[in-house]
């Protein structure tokens, strides 16, 4: 049965009490995702201090960018982590490529890198310890599959991208455009659209498309920022409810939205669970202990009509996050 946060707030209860005992000094780990802004990111921290908690000894630090589309940013303090006195390094890509040389060397300096969310050019075990998240594929194909069964095979649809460059979600948007090439009788209208880094920037660039919007059956958008901004596009047109829609996370919004029919589906991950099992995988690295090369944290398709049940209730049941 799949882990849910819940369940894992309990085993941190009694991991606390079995592993105290084994605190090895206190190690720093430095943990630089690829924003702070959305939910999503808080309950990564979230989880992430759940997982120091449990294991003891730990010491995170938590450095983001400031929006999703800041590289340079993200490299700047990728590299000022690089030459202090810590133990590794917890980084959630903001571009597949270009992060890549400088994690190859930290990694060579003997600084020990955890890939999560988004996946990293490389050889996990090589170039970078370990990679937790999501088969992104995956859940880009299960979204397509899903919209394509709502609009019974037909019609016009549309893919709401997020930023060029970021493997997470561009595994999203190939799965959803592998899965509509199943469908002869779907066209997808637009497919270039790009949101930006943060929320206000997807919610201008969904306006800019409004003429295809209006156009459209339905629509997938590939993540938090992408989804809220696409709701709220489609509230300002009088569209919201009219388009069959298929978002990603779930921050209270749009599982409000999700319960008004105003989506018809999300596809939501555990993000606590990530930072959680990252946290834990990289200090058990750091103690000695083998670790796996990937771990694959499943995803649920949440839907009006299994929104009630136990396990997804308990997976949208976060609690509140403090910085």
């Amino acid at each position: 049965m799949r882990t849910t946060f819940l369940c894992l707030v309990i085993a941190i209860v009694f991991l606390t009490m079995q592993t105290s005992v084994l605190a090895q000094g206190k190690s720093k780990i430095v943990i630089i995702p690829k924003s702070g802004e959305s939910v999503f990111w808080k309950s990564i921290k979230m989880g992430a201090k759940l997982g120091a908690t449990a294991l003891s000894g730990i010491e995170i630090i938590w450095d983001a960018p400031a929006s999703e589309d800041n590289v340079d940013q993200q490299i700047s303090i990728f590299e000022k982590y690089a030459v202090a006195d810590i133990s590794g390094i917890m980084l959630s890509p903001l571009s597949q490529n270009e992060l890549a040389p400088i994690v190859s060397k930290a990694m060579n300096k003997k600084i020990p890198v955890l890939i999560f969310d988004s996946s990293l050019k490389g050889v996990a075990g090589k170039d970078y310890i370990c990679f937790v998240g999501i088969n992104n594929r995956k859940a880009g194909d299960l979204a397509g599959k899903h919209l394509a069964k709502l609009l019974k095979g037909k019609g016009k649809v549309v893919l709401f991208r997020h930023v060029k460059g970021q493997a997470n979600t561009t595994e999203r948007e190939e799965g959803f455009l592998e899965a509509m090439a199943g469908y002869p009788n779907i066209e997808l209208i637009e497919k270039d659209q790009y949101s930006g880094g943060t929320l206000d920037g997807a919610n201008k660039t969904s306006k800019s498309i409004l003429d295809k919007l209006q156009a459209a059956d339905g629509v997938f958008c590939p993540n938090e920022p992408t989804t809220v901004g696409m709701l709220y596009t489609l509230r300002d047109a009088k569209l919201a409810g009219k388009i069959k829609f298929v978002g990603f996370d779930s921050p209270s919004v749009v599982v409000d939205a999700l319960k008004k029919g105003e989506v018809n589906a999300l596809i939501v991950q555990d993000p606590a669970r990530i930072g959680y099992q990252s946290v834990k995988t990289l200090v058990d690295h750091i103690r000695g202990k083998k670790i796996p090369k990937k771990i694959d944290i499943d995803v649920q398709i949440v839907t009006k009509e299994n929104i009630n049940n136990q396990e997804i209730q308990k997976l949208l049941a976060l609690p509140g996050v403090s910085d």
